[in-house]
């Protein structure tokens, strides 16, 4: 039977990283009773460590199993919720059929269920029956939490009326913490930070095009900055093969997948962060670098801009088929000091955004509201 006192709050993701734990610790912090449970012990996806953390977590698949049954994924999901009386759950890949069939056990147990997602109708070519489909999918949730504005904007397309901003969030002060220097414009020198990229090495990050970009940027000045690359991937041979024809060798430096610990400090050296995708849902980066007062310079595709950059006052936006443009911002930001450190004081002073404080606020709205 539903605990129809307390709420109990379970979180559910495929694994948990620095930013689950953040959100998930920011929710505790308000008092609420909650779970968190990961499907794997480690990320498909992601090389990161896994943080400590300061709440109960269980993980349903400490070793990613060679097969595993939909339905018998979807009932240990369930079970484990049910177990815990949790009587909220927010879940992220809705279009998962395990975490489908999970949300539907869910509704019949009489828990209230959440969809977390930060998806754009432009991330990527749509059909209008495979959309249609989606919103079958979104039929059993009673909310969710989204990212900007177009995430928010695509939720309500597919179906769900009560969607709440604030789901890609950071702990701000752990990033700081972390970074271990004073944020932009204090630490140190524009005059010796460099241009730096944090992303996945794969195609949608367009880093071809950002190497074009940073070798135009190179021919507008006299005392160009060099450009770290962080990040691995399918396509790190390919573009260390692109720089060597550049003949940009000991220009752009490839420093390999980094930790969040190790990415807070090459972020505290780093004049302005590139982040020039042609699909980017969110780009959690972003909240990283304003966190310490670090300009970006995205592109219109990123969602982080909707909420976190505004172009010609903390950073720029820019088409990711542009990199004469995205130069010309680099040349702005590494040759106008007073400039830069404009910019890097807004981007500090509106980082309290990309706090995970407002995902904790998202939940006790949606909590409260059921």
């Amino acid at each position: 039977m539903q605990n129809t006192h307390r709420p109990v709050i379970a979180f559910v993701w495929d694994n948990f990283g620095p930013m689950h734990v953040d959100r998930c610790e920011a929710v505790a912090a308000t008092g609420a009773k909650m779970i968190g449970v990961e499907l794997f012990g480690t990320s498909p996806t992601y090389g990161w460590d896994a943080p400590a953390a300061l709440f109960r977590k269980m993980t349903l698949y400490p070793e990613k199993p060679a097969s595993r049954s939909t339905w018998v994924t979807a009932w240990r999901i369930w079970r484990t919720c049910r177990r815990e009386r949790a009587t909220h759950v927010f879940l992220s890949h809705y279009e998962m059929p395990a975490i489908f069939l999970a949300v539907v056990l869910m509704r019949l147990s009489d828990m209230k269920v959440y969809t977390m997602a930060c998806s754009k109708f432009d991330d990527s070519r749509r059909h209008i029956g495979r959309e249609l489909g989606k919103r079958l999918f979104m039929l059993p949730y009673n909310g969710a939490i989204a990212a900007g504005k177009r995430s928010q904007d695509y939720l309500r397309w597919l179906g769900i009326k009560r969607v709440e901003p604030g789901y890609n969030t950071l702990s701000l002060a752990r990033v700081r913490e972390q970074g271990a220097s004073d944020p932009a414009p204090s630490g140190t020198p524009s005059a010796d930070r460099h241009f730096t990229v944090i992303a996945r090495l794969i195609k949608k990050k367009n880093l071809f095009v950002t190497l074009e970009a940073y070798a135009a940027y190179r021919r507008m000045t006299a005392h160009p900055k060099k450009l770290c690359i962080c990040g691995s991937g399918p396509l790190e041979a390919d573009l260390r093969e692109k720089v060597n024809s550049m003949g940009l060798q000991t220009e752009v430096v490839f420093d390999g997948f980094l930790q969040s610990p190790d990415i807070a400090k090459r972020l505290g050296s780093t004049l302005a962060l590139l982040l020039l995708s042609t699909e980017e849902q969110f780009g959690n980066v972003v909240i990283e670098a304003q966190a310490i007062g670090v300009p970006v310079i995205v592109s219109d595709r990123c969602g982080a801009r909707d909420e976190l950059v505004r172009s010609g006052y903390n950073g720029f936006v820019v088409e990711p088929d542009n990199p004469e443009g995205a130069a010309f911002f680099m040349k702005l930001l590494a040759e106008d000091e007073a400039l830069w450190s404009t910019f890097a004081e807004r981007s500090l002073a509106g980082s309290a955004r990309g706090d995970s404080a407002a995902f904790a606020a998202a939940v006790t709205s949606l909590v409260g509201a059921a």
